[in-house]
């Protein structure tokens, strides 16, 4: 028997949560953010797939998703709802004789053994649906970077299966930030030098894409092109690896002493659920959303990994001397990065 590698999404996970405490909304574009006001500042967590016809997604200001679809219905953010929703997922997809990789809320890996992986997926997104009343989407692949890919093609609710064999063909015209793991700066960057498509990269030779992007991420940016991946799925409980605050301001903040006194406010609410946690922190990220809407970051390591609120206020205040703008701050956040 072969083995396979499952990726169960949960399609429009927060947005299908909702409309199954609001039968009434199915149908209708529904946007997650926020308290829910979009006459306030926030940004959009999801959209309901009727909501993404207009152009709104996750991370856009609540404000344009408005004026974008004026119809829509705004909601606030309920983390208990979700995560409930969550776990009573996460313990169906445990039902399954497979390796189980919880990956967050709404996806998870699963390892399966035999010589029909669709029949498996189709028996999960029933299960699924049988439990909870939610719909979820199943890549199937010969590895993780396969599966997860496959999820893509295969929504909403569907069933897809990437392999080495049929990779070539699906990806190779596709630009490289199609890949999980390649964003806007890596794509532009290897665009720079001549590569464009998937293909491209998985024809070029990584001793010399080594010397361009360096000797580790080169050689990793073909075997991702070429679909390759070794790591394992595991069924270790999930664990972030980082824990953050953020606060997005009604008002702009236009003095630089107020923004340093909201971010060592922030550092000390993270520092409270780091100790809850039980985690030490090796780095503080502090996020400063500019008006109107650009957003930079700057980190600071500690010196050695800490749990006490002091140090972890100290590391934040000093990434936030790393910004040498000045103009009026919409949103700040404090992250910390936990030792692994």
């Amino acid at each position: 028997m072969a083995l396979w590698v499952l990726h169960v999404d949960l399609d429009q996970f927060i947005a299908a949560v909702e409309v199954l405490r609001h039968p009434e909304l199915r149908g209708r574009p529904v946007v997650v953010g926020g308290d829910g006001d979009p006459a306030k500042r926030g940004v959009v967590s999801t959209a309901s797939y009727e909501a993404r016809a207009y152009g709104v997604h996750s991370g856009l200001p609540l404000r344009t998703a408005v004026r974008r679809c004026p119809d829509a219905v705004f909601l606030p953010v309920d983390r208990e709802a979700y995560e409930a929703a969550s776990t009573q997922v996460m313990a169906t997809l445990r039902g399954f004789d497979a390796v189980v990789e919880v990956l967050g809320w709404d996806e998870a890996f699963l390892a399966v053994d035999g010589d029909d992986p669709e029949a498996v997926a189709h028996e999960i997104r029933d299960r699924v649906y049988e439990a909870t009343g939610l719909e979820c989407t199943v890549g199937i692949g010969q590895n993780k970077l396969q599966a997860k890919l496959a999820t893509g093609f295969g929504k909403p609710a569907g069933v897809f299966r990437l392999t080495r064999q049929t990779w070539p063909e699906v990806l190779g015209d596709r630009p490289t930030d199609a890949l999980w793991g390649i964003g806007a700066k890596t794509a532009k960057r290897l665009r720079g030098l001549g590569i464009v498509t998937v293909g491209d990269l998985a024809a070029a030779d990584p001793g010399a894409l080594a010397e361009d992007v360096g000797p580790t991420i080169g050689p990793w940016l073909v075997r991702l092109a070429r679909g390759e991946d070794h790591s394992p799925v595991s069924d270790a409980p999930y664990v972030p690896r980082s824990l953050g605050r953020e606060t997005t301001f009604q008002r702009d903040l236009r003095e630089w002493q107020d923004v340093r006194r909201e971010v060592a406010r922030l550092a000390r609410r993270v520092a409270g659920d780091v100790t809850a946690d039980g985690r030490h922190v090796t780095r503080v990220i502090v996020k400063v959303r500019y008006a109107p809407f650009f957003t930079r970051t700057h980190g600071r390591a500690l010196e050695a990994p800490a749990t006490d609120a002091a140090r972890i206020e100290e590391a934040a205040l000093a990434a936030l001397d790393g910004f040498t703008d000045r103009r009026p701050v919409r949103l700040l956040g404090v992250r910390a990065l936990f030792t692994r």
